[in-house]
């Protein structure tokens, strides 16, 4: 991501598409659990909270803790691509738990008929 505010909208709309398609599989798929989806819905809004919450960060140190610039820089950018690698890795994560969930609520007829349609 080249700054927050690409990394925020990628994770809206990453969140928002997800819970359209909770509604969309609610409203259309017959035998589904509204109530577990309602939940799911919950739960994405909950990971794009968190993680929207998280984007913003400092780092602790300060330019006279080095002795040069380029010390400095280097140690800068090496805590920034860490801390955005695990912010990026725990929404992930996250996602994976919640596809994980959107799964166990097709009833086995969908299921079927979903693996069916992707051989």
């Amino acid at each position: 991501m080249a700054n927050k505010r690409n990394l925020k909208k990628a994770v809206k709309a990453t969140c928002g598409n997800m819970a359209g398609e909770c509604i969309i599989a609610r409203n259309l798929i017959p035998g589904i659990d509204s109530a577990k989806m309602d939940q799911i819905v919950i739960n994405i809004a909950d990971l794009q909270y968190v993680t929207l919450t998280n984007v913003s960060f400092s780092f602790d140190k300060g330019r006279k803790a080095f002795p040069d610039m380029h010390a400095y820089k280097t140690e800068r950018d090496k805590y920034f691509r860490k801390a955005y690698n695990k912010l990026i890795a725990e929404f992930n994560q996250g996602l994976e738990d919640i596809v994980a969930q959107m799964n166990d609520t097709l009833p086995a007829a969908q299921k079927e008929a979903n693996v069916a349609a992707a051989k």
